[in-house]
């Protein structure tokens, strides 16, 4: 296809993604330009066809980030309306056997009840729905069903703003009927908050050397399903954690089950992706888990009603990369602020969003031009509540990797008494570097679903909503086509039939009996998992046609 001239508009910042850290920086700049009478121009660009469609969280929220940003957020109708009031943790010890914590001996970053502010059962959709109404009432421009495609830059390399994809390219990428070049949004400042491995976030790294010295970034990937249960199973605000099965020990993750409002309840397990078995399935893992007596009872005769995954970034302080480049900032899960140890994110990433925020406009207030490197968001960032939060958890992930979960665990107790005063634990190994070859690991032979309580992934995948024109380049991309068959199925039998919750991958034979690698793009949905986790690092995820992926309700 011929390179055109591209329109464009002009921004003082843009933001790419409407998650709760990108929106909460939307928030906060047309703040501050209001109570300055300043203008000021602030966009959003969203893949999803609405804000919140690629949105999913557990989620137990602490709402301290949002409480700095909308003091009066509870007249305002944030749609935090259900309080965790009772708070367990269990280890699961096989498929009928569980024993439950003395919260006496859970590391207090795991309590989500008692203490000094109240934590909610919320659904992140609709929180970062909420903060979207908030942020164009505020005068805050948002572009739903637009996929920031690429970076623009300076002839110096200095991030001005980013490129929209095309719609209506065809799938041998040249146009069909109806096609529309995509538009340049320049800005002073671009925020790049795409949530865990975004795609954008992960070149900038690259670029600018963001990582340099630090731990390379660890993940899990979540799966998510959303549940109508019977009255008398519900209990609302009841929080319950564990660990244990069906997981081995050297899988490494854990499960959670909250009670919504709505007769609805959330479960969903989170394995880390540095698991070594190539034969490993979390969605199989997943469905079996439901199973366990603990997890059955609240959901035995209720009815699923969406599901969804998501990769999200763990690696806490030691992977946090640098966060400022010349033209920009990295906040949220695209940098990697979640704090592992309470098992929340949101208000961490909103957090960084609101010291972005702080800091671009006091830079722009003060004439600045754009294109600098905002050492003064380091400042703050580094003197937040956050940063400390991830300061004092530093080596919780890292250790239950080393020691394992139990004396992961009562390492992580000890530290959490001693204020994290223990050594820093590091874990050096990329998680797709942790597998191993399939000749060196069991086969698993995974129970099939009975369609009560475990299902299969077509079933699971029409709940999610998802769905992509079928006529436009993959946006799966393999930097040798060859690497699947040649390489990843004879030595690890071919792992991304297994870790991709979607059934995006499969090997199919030809007439001849020769194995293909066949990519289902159709089905994705968004996770990110198979960049993560590749063994041979040959699957590069780019974003689709804006508006595609799913569509998640309430999650």
């Amino acid at each position: 296809m011929e390179e055109q001239e591209r329109e464009y508009m002009d921004f003082d910042v843009v933001i790419v993604g409407a998650g709760p850290s990108g929106l909460a920086a939307a928030c906060r700049l047309m703040q501050q330009a209001n109570e300055a009478e300043q203008e000021l121009s602030v966009c959003v660009v969203e893949k999803g066809s609405e804000v919140g469609a690629h949105i999913l969280s557990g989620a137990v929220f602490e709402p301290r980030a949002l409480a700095e940003l909308f003091p009066d957020w509870e007249s305002r109708g944030a749609p935090l309306t259900t309080p965790a009031i009772r708070d367990e943790l269990y280890l699961l010890k096989d498929a009928d056997k569980a024993q439950r914590l003395p919260n006496a001996l859970v590391p207090k970053s795991m309590h989500n009840t008692g203490g000094d502010q109240t934590r909610y059962v919320i659904s992140a959709g609709n929180l970062c729905r909420w903060l979207g109404e908030q942020a164009e009432e505020l005068g805050v421009e948002i572009f739903p069903g637009f996929a920031a495609q690429e970076t623009l830059h300076d002839e110096d390399g200095t991030v001005r703003g980013i490129l929209v994809g095309d719609m209506g390219l065809g799938a041998d990428g040249e146009p069909k009927d109806g096609h529309m070049p995509g538009m340049e949004l320049r800005a002073k400042y671009t925020l790049f908050a795409e949530g865990a491995r975004g795609h954008l976030g992960k070149r900038l790294i690259d670029t600018f050397d963001l990582d340099a010295g630090k731990d390379p970034q660890h993940y899990g990937i979540g799966l998510k399903e959303l549940w109508d249960v019977p009255a008398e199973q519900h209990e609302p605000g009841l929080v319950l954690h564990g660990s244990g099965w069906p997981l081995d020990k050297d899988t490494h993750g854990g499960w959670f089950l909250y009670h919504a409002e709505n007769q609805q309840v959330v479960v969903g397990l989170i394995m880390d992706l540095s698991y070594q078995n190539p034969y490993l399935s979390p969605f199989d893992e997943f469905q079996r888990m439901k199973h366990h007596p603990v997890l059955k009872q609240y959901l035995e005769g209720g009815k699923r009603v969406a599901y969804g995954a998501r990769a999200i970034a763990k690696g806490g302080l030691n992977c946090l990369p640098k966060m400022t480049f010349p033209g920009g900032l990295l906040i949220g899960c695209d940098a990697g602020t979640l704090n592992f140890a309470k098992i929340k994110g949101l208000h961490t990433a909103m957090k960084s969003g609101l010291v972005a925020a702080e800091s671009v406009f006091e830079a722009l207030k003060a004439g600045d031009d754009g294109g600098s490197d905002l050492r003064t968001f380091t400042e703050k960032w580094e003197a937040s509540w956050a940063y400390q939060e991830l300061k004092e958890s530093a080596s919780f992930g890292p250790a239950i990797h080393k020691y394992g979960t139990v004396g992961g665990g009562a390492y992580n107790f000890l530290d959490q008494l001693l204020g994290g005063k223990l050594p820093n634990v590091h874990d050096t190994t990329a998680d797709y570097a942790a597998l191993k070859k399939a000749s060196e690991c069991e086969k698993i032979e995974y129970p099939k679903p009975d369609g009560k309580l475990s299902f299969d992934k077509p079933s699971s995948v029409f709940l999610s909503n998802t769905n992509h024109e079928e006529d436009q380049p993959c946006h799966l991309r393999l930097t040798d086509p060859e690497v699947p068959v040649r390489v990843n199925l004879p030595e690890y039998a071919e792992p991304a039939t297994r870790y991709c919750p979607a059934g995006v991958y499969e090997i199919v034979e030809d007439e001849a009996g020769t194995p293909k690698f066949q990519i289902n793009f159709q089905n994705c949905v968004h996770c990110k998992t198979c960049d993560i986790k590749d063994p041979s690092q040959n699957i590069t995820w780019v974003a689709p046609e804006g508006g595609g992926g799913p569509n998640y309700p309430n999650m």
